[in-house]
């Protein structure tokens, strides 16, 4: 029996150019691809226009109809009759005006693809006086030309956007339940009134309001009433710094509010909301160590930049960005973090702060000099940095400990940073020891109170203090270990932390081809060859500075380990230490112990 020969398309099909509607159908798809597209394109023309206040509402989860109202400057006759072909916008003229445009859009495509996939219709007025609408879409006229005729309404903008890809069958059935894309409709408006603070938003779903969000002064308070629950708002700081031709504004929840997923973390770039991982990055990188282990930040970072700074072309729906020198914003933001988490720290642990003159400073006044952090950065640049805090931060930590100790999260996902005991030197007797528990943890007295200290923990933080102040000896080692990457982004990688590691104590040396050799080593460091290479290796992955990753691992292999028996001269000596901590978190963000006041006890078995 013969086999039948398969043709496959190549072989029988030839180039052609498309027919301009089919064109026209399938470049609408990269800009609109779902209705929460359209809320993300039309509330950007309406700021844009200089809304003050933008309704949405939708019905069927926006496909069947999506509305967008506001009291933006409106448009002409003139204007409706053009802003629906390709390429028209008020925004640019000419190519270098791509450099410096500085609305939310400008490349004219959104009512252009909008009306090859949908019915479009547009009312809207300069002056509240004269009003027109414009009808455009598919199923308007035989001809496909607009319609334009007169119409009331008051000064500003109304799109009514009905029948989404109705006309185009395939790419309906892609669409997710009316439920799901409502809700992607309602995540886009946030996204929006989170970068605009200052305007008022609502939203309607079905004709019933599911989100009103009057005006608010700060990019906090527009975070705290969008994405988190009562009473959260209290966790939530605001932090600004600045460098060249860029300013951020940062609002980061404290440990209390960290979550286990990235899903409460946003950046925007003048307004939009982008995905750009280096920046989201930064934000992990600053508050290192205060976190803990598998828990993440909730924050969003506003980056205000200078268009000519930036390229938002590079995406047909803006979500990309290409910055001139991402990595200076990437240093400003860990930087920022980092020394804000140090000071809230010292704050609410009740120690002094002090100025980089050496002056006494609130919290919101601090201003922060390069290289005034606790932790060495992985990233270098010689510009200062200026760094400024919302006011009342020192008031909202203390208030936010307070409500902590009134109610203590489970231990230990949401670690309670309490203050620390008195000063042991002039109280070291009244610690007394009381013996070891599963040979993990060390039980002391000490005021009237049980600390039920984490001796791993206590032990690896007591280490890890110690050698930012003193880097340990370097030990030469009498036979190298070599070892070879894999890829060249690992060679490339090894190169750039060479300098760094070798102050650490570790020297590298590349003999070419992706062959690696370890000449010295710190002298703590207690790990195999193997482990050694792999851990080294492994400082690439993750969200963690490599610098401290390797200072925190280094820690963690010489500390005392669980199970190890300690003899009660040792545990007490541990123990003081650890109770002298001025951030009793180990490095990886665990808290190191746990207080029990006598009163809990005396209430927990009913002698009060």
């Amino acid at each position: 029996m013969a086999q039948k020969t398969v043709e496959t398309p190549l072989h029988r099909r030839s180039v052609q150019v498309l027919n301009p509607e089919v064109a026209r159908k399938i470049a609408a798809g990269e800009v609109i691809d779902r209705p929460a597209a359209l809320v993300r394109e039309l509330v950007d023309n309406s700021i844009d226009a200089g809304a003050t206040e933008i309704e949405v509402a939708v019905e069927g989860g926006g496909s069947l109809r999506l509305e967008v109202i506001d009291n933006g400057i409106g448009m002409t006759r003139e204007d409706l009759d053009l802003c629906w072909l390709p390429h028209a916008t008020s925004k640019i003229r000419t190519i270098e005006d791509l450099s410096s445009a500085e609305t939310l859009g400008f490349r004219g495509e959104a009512l252009a693809a909008i009306s090859a996939v949908a019915h479009l219709e547009m009312v809207s007025s300069i002056d509240g006086r004269e009003a027109w609408k414009l009808n455009v879409g598919p199923g308007v006229s035989g001809s496909g030309a607009p319609r334009i005729e007169v119409a009331q309404r008051q000064r500003g903008t109304s799109v009514r956007v009905s029948g989404l890809f109705d006309s185009i069958p395939a790419r309906k059935k892609f669409l997710k339940r009316e439920g799901a894309e409502a809700n992607l409709c309602r995540q886009a408006l946030i996204d929006k009134a989170l970068a605009f603070p200052n305007l008022g938003f609502r939203y309607l779903n079905g004709g019933t309001l599911q989100l009103f969000l009057p005006p608010v002064e700060t990019f906090k308070d527009r975070f705290s009433t969008t994405v988190l629950r009562e009473r959260e708002g209290t966790f939530l700081h605001e932090i600004s710094t600045m460098g060249d031709g860029f300013s951020v504004t940062l609002v980061v929840g404290g440990p209390e509010l960290s979550r286990r997923d990235r899903r409460a973390q946003f950046v925007f770039a003048n307004g939009r909301r982008i995905q750009e991982f280096s920046i989201l990055q930064a934000l992990e990188f600053g508050v290192q160590g205060w976190f803990p282990n598998g828990e993440h930040p909730i924050g969003a970072i506003f980056i205000d930049i200078d268009p000519a700074l930036a390229d938002f072309n590079i995406h047909p729906a803006k979500r990309e960005v290409r910055f001139k020198d991402g990595s200076s914003i990437h240093h400003r933001i860990t930087t920022a973090l980092r020394d804000f988490f140090h000071r809230r720290g010292t704050a609410t642990l009740g120690f002094p702060t002090e100025s980089p003159q050496g002056s006494p400073s609130q919290v919101g006044e601090y201003r922060s000099p390069e290289g005034a952090f606790p932790h060495p950065s992985f990233y270098r640049s010689g510009a200062p940095i200026e760094t400024t805090y919302g006011e009342g931060e020192t008031r909202a930590s203390r208030l936010a400990l307070e409500a902590l100790l009134e109610q203590p999260p489970p231990f230990p996902s949401r670690p309670v940073i309490q203050a620390p005991v008195e000063p042991l030197e002039n109280g070291a007797s009244e610690v007394r020891y009381l013996g070891q528990l599963f040979n993990l943890f060390i039980l002391v007295e000490h005021r009237q109170n049980l600390y039920i200290i984490d001796q791993h923990a206590a032990h690896e933080r007591i280490l890890y203090n110690r050698f930012i102040d003193h880097p340990p000896p370097v030990q030469e080692l009498l036979v190298p270990i070599p070892f070879r990457t894999e890829t060249e982004e690992e060679d490339s990688f090894l190169r750039d932390l060479q300098k760094n590691l070798e102050e650490l104590g570790v020297r590298l040396t590349q003999e070419g081809d992706g062959t690696w050799r370890i000449d010295a080593l710190p002298a703590p460091w207690r790990a195999t060859d193997s482990e050694t290479v792999q851990t080294i290796l492994a400082l690439r992955e993750g969200s963690e500075n490599p610098v401290e990753r390797w200072r925190a691992t280094m820690a963690c292999k010489a500390a005392i380990k669980d199970g190890d028996t300690l003899d009660s001269a040792t545990a007490l000596e541990l123990a003081r230490e650890a109770l002298g901590l001025p951030i009793p978190l180990c490095p990886h963000g665990r808290p190191i112990w746990k207080k029990i006041e006598k009163q809990e006890l005396l209430a927990a078995v009913r002698r009060t």
